[in-house]
């Protein structure tokens, strides 16, 4: 019941939550992914303690939610995460290859082949990973996050952009505490973590 009334206690409380001044308790739910940066309030009284951290105890908590593919207990040895479908353009998708050239344009099979795979490469939207670091107020302490290219434009002529046209959520334990100085509670709650999943060329 106590635990119950803690997250519905939580969800009426957008800015301060129970008592602890920092300006976001979770990410909040956006179009605009990747998240942002949650500012946290610097007072390490409300971080959690190294009783706290029993990697046992929390991975027992978090259970089926925890994803080795996209979250890590310690720093990951490269930042980079990669690419959704391996380092090159990887193969061309149907729906270019139905694409047919004008009546004017004629090519061969080895010619047509090797125009899809520049077009392929030049328009594709993968999503591109990077390891963050969310802080020791989270559990586990690093996601593998999704971004889209922009750079440069996807399109030909030029005029559209990767951005992001699907998203998962990831289950990621936050430390929250309630109250002010010895007065205080401080626990683990489930917090949902949105990554981008898929981008596309659009406008």
């Amino acid at each position: 019941m106590r635990a119950l009334l803690l997250c519905s206690c939580l969800a009426l409380l957008p800015g301060r939550a129970g008592g602890q001044p920092f300006l976001r308790l979770r990410p909040s739910p956006s179009d605009n992914l990747p998240v942002k940066d949650i500012v946290e309030h610097p007072d390490p009284e409300y971080d959690p303690k190294e009783q706290d951290l029993d990697e046992r105890a929390l991975r027992k908590k978090l259970g089926s939610h925890f994803d080795p593919g996209f979250m890590a207990v310690a720093a990951p040895g490269n930042a980079s995460g990669g690419t959704s479908g391996g380092p090159g353009p990887g193969p061309v998708p149907a729906e270019l290859r139905r694409l047919e050239p004008g009546p004017r344009l004629r090519l061969g099979r080895k010619a047509r082949r090797k125009v899809l795979q520049w077009l392929w490469a030049h328009t594709r939207c993968p999503v591109l990973y990077a390891w963050k670091d969310l802080g020791v107020r989270f559990w586990p302490r690093y996601i593998k996050e999704g971004t889209c290219l922009a750079e440069r434009s996807c399109s030909l002529p030029e005029g559209m952009f990767c951005k992001p046209v699907r998203s998962v959520t990831k289950t990621f334990l936050r430390w929250h505490c309630q109250g002010w100085s010895s007065q205080k509670y401080c626990t683990w709650i489930p917090v949902q973590y949105p990554l981008i999943a898929e981008c596309k060329c659009s406008c």
